[in-house]
């Protein structure tokens, strides 16, 4: 398994920008554990236990609420589930890379490290090492969101609130929609998913967020279903 500079280079290059912008993101996640009441060695080591930012804050949200633990479990799990996609996606360029370093693989992945990913192996220049480019494009952003949550939970108590530093973390994951939204499935659980949640937001315990990403998920997979039996029926002909 060879990791040639080009593909590292390549790695560097689109990575290190991405992972500057997840800066605030971070920051505002290690400040929300302190908040949610988590203590600061709590708060320090969770970002480097959990590598999920959307999920921690769902869970300091509901802890700070006095939420049951079976409804983070149940809410966190399903914020998660979408990475379990990214690896089945992801898995057809990790043909020849040893399974150990697949399982190192799957902890790193990140939504703006798996559109990154897609968006260069399927482009006219795609790395030489899946791997190189991988770890080149990933790690950047690992280490430099890990730093800021970890900053977040030291310093977070000094931001004034003035900043709405807030405000960066919908700011990221819009983003990252507008690039991923390809076919009518995509767009419709986006729009089924994103309704539903806000329509719902005052349910309690932020259950309509849960009700929401369920019904998106069940429209862009029916959407889906659909779109391959047509398609190959038309094959058929």
């Amino acid at each position: 398994m060879n990791v040639d500079r080009r593909s590292v280079a390549m790695g560097l290059r689109d990575g290190v920008p991405l992972a500057v912008a997840v800066i605030p993101f971070g920051a505002i996640t290690g400040l929300a554990a302190v908040q949610a009441g988590l203590d600061k060695l709590q708060a320090i080591l969770m970002p480097y236990l959990v590598f999920a930012g959307a999920s921690q804050l769902a869970a300091y949200q509901l802890i700070k609420v006095g939420a049951p633990v079976l409804v983070i479990l149940a809410t966190t799990t399903m914020i998660n589930l979408r990475f379990t996609m990214y690896s089945a996606s992801l898995s057809r360029y990790l043909g020849g890379v040893p399974r150990f370093w697949r399982f190192v693989a799957a902890f790193f992945i990140t939504d703006q490290g798996f559109v990154l990913a897609v968006h260069r192996f399927e482009s006219d220049a795609p790395p030489g090492s899946v791997l190189g480019y991988l770890a080149a494009s990933w790690m950047p952003m690992w280490f430099l969101w890990t730093s800021s949550a970890v900053a977040g939970a030291l310093l977070g108590a000094v931001v004034p609130p003035a900043w709405h530093l807030d405000f960066a973390v919908p700011l990221v994951f819009l983003a990252l929609l507008a690039g991923a939204l390809r076919g009518r499935p995509a767009v419709l659980a986006a729009a089924v998913g994103g309704a539903l949640a806000v329509v719902l937001a005052g349910l309690p315990l932020n259950l309509g967020m849960l009700v929401g990403s369920l019904a998106g998920i069940f429209v862009g997979t029916l959407s889906g279903g659909r779109e391959r039996r047509r398609a190959a029926r038309e094959g058929a002909r």
